[in-house]
């Protein structure tokens, strides 16, 4: 038990984790978006190919592990 629980204070597991929240908010704010203004699908995927990039782009949390660290 103490593994874990010193696996989940791991900084790479902190930041891969604030990684996917960053990615479920971004797809929830996408398909908001797309309920709310009745846009048809092809739209809505639109938007979440360009707002996901940005989203990852402005959080610089991806640096500190997976394939942006140096």
């Amino acid at each position: 038990m103490n593994k874990l629980v010193a696996k989940l204070k791991d900084p790479k597991t902190i930041a891969a984790f604030k990684s996917y929240a960053r990615a479920v908010l971004a797809s929830a704010v996408t398909m908001g978006i797309a309920l709310a203004a009745d846009l048809a699908p092809q739209y809505a995927i639109l938007i979440g190919g360009i707002a996901a990039p940005l989203a990852k782009w402005a959080d610089k949390t991806e640096q500190e592990y997976g394939l942006g660290s140096k």
